[in-house]
């Protein structure tokens, strides 16, 4: 079928669009938010297609996976179809609740589609659609999926690695306040988009901290696994992709015990913790044990292997596509 999608999220569209359907992905002027087209720092198959406003109606796609509100109102501008009525649709709900900064507070926050019940939301976590008011919307849960990097860890460098988009300006939700303590027991590499600025906001030292501001995730993938442990602390997330990639290189995971990471990282494959304290000594037996970091590294493999495999996510969304245009 043809599946109409706006790249929102680059790591989630890039498992999407492996799948068996043709998908449509709007381009605008400028590469705005409205479109911003086909990624440039992934590799998407060719059934991966850039249309524009004014080609979209010549298309008729089957189906729309909506992912903010403004989705709907660009599918009742370009097509002139109502989603839910005129367009089966689905609403993907890619972050934790809360997150947007006139939301009502956790747990309280009510997801923006619960006052109808034509298009269903799937959330990305079976914590986000416990911790949000769904009101009557259907809902249903469809794990995160990755294409396999495959098992790249080596482990060479005695570095901490972290990966997160935007730290100065999204301040204590994605834990960029710990990097300060984390960096006293390891050197740390950063990685991500939006990194300028973050060794003045937290009084970070170069000699301990370096940044790789926007590499390509191929890049990424590879100088990750070099590094001996990988460390997410994120404190409020749906489920970092970069954990979930960190995994499936073989990497040894410390985090947050938060959200869904509880579910995500089994005990053999690192240490979740709320205290700092603990995650920073498991840091360090890590880095000076290369044999217990390999151990975890592979347990955490086979963790994401089995619940976050692409094949599994790619039948969930058939499944639930064939279920919305039936």
């Amino acid at each position: 079928m043809k599946v109409l999608v706006w790249h929102v999220h680059g790591s989630w569209t890039t498992a999407f669009v492996q799948g068996a359907h043709e998908y449509l992905i709007p381009v605008v002027e400028g590469r705005g938010p409205d479109g911003l087209g086909r990624a440039r720092t992934w590799d998407w198959p060719a059934s991966a297609r850039e249309v524009t406003p004014a080609d979209l109606r010549d298309e008729q796609p089957d189906v729309v996976v909506l992912q903010r509100m403004r989705d709907l109102e660009l599918v009742r501008e370009w097509l002139g179809r109502e989603p839910g009525r005129d367009l089966p649709a689905v609403f993907l709900e890619h972050n934790a609740p809360g997150l947007e900064p006139d939301a009502e507070p956790v747990p309280y926050t009510r997801h923006p589609m619960a006052g109808q019940d034509a298009v269903p939301i799937a959330h990305v976590t079976h914590f986000n659609r416990l911790f949000y008011d769904n009101g009557r919307a259907p809902t249903t849960v469809i794990e995160h999926g990755i294409v396999d990097p495959g098992e790249r860890w080596t482990g060479e460098l005695e570095r901490a690695a972290v990966v997160v988009n935007e730290p100065v300006r999204r301040g204590r939700t994605v834990g960029a306040d710990l990097i300060p303590g984390l960096a006293e027991v390891a050197p740390v590499d950063v990685f991500g988009m939006g990194l300028a600025g973050l060794h003045a906001a937290h009084g970070l030292d170069p000699a301990r901290v370096a940044l790789f501001d926007d590499p390509p995730q191929a890049t990424m993938h590879a100088e990750l696994a070099r590094r001996r442990v990988y460390v997410h602390p994120v404190r409020w997330t749906s489920l970092g992709l970069s954990l979930l990639e960190a995994m499936h290189l073989g990497m040894p995971v410390v985090a947050l015990a938060t959200t869904e990471a509880v579910e995500a990282v089994p005990a053999e494959a690192g240490v979740l913790s709320t205290r700092p304290e603990r995650l920073w000594a498991a840091v360090r037996t890590f880095l000076h044990d290369p044999d217990a970091a390999r151990l975890a590294g592979k347990a955490a493999r086979a963790a994401a292997l089995e619940r976050y495999g692409l094949d599994r996510f790619l039948r969930d969304w058939d499944a639930l596509l064939e279920e919305v245009t039936r």
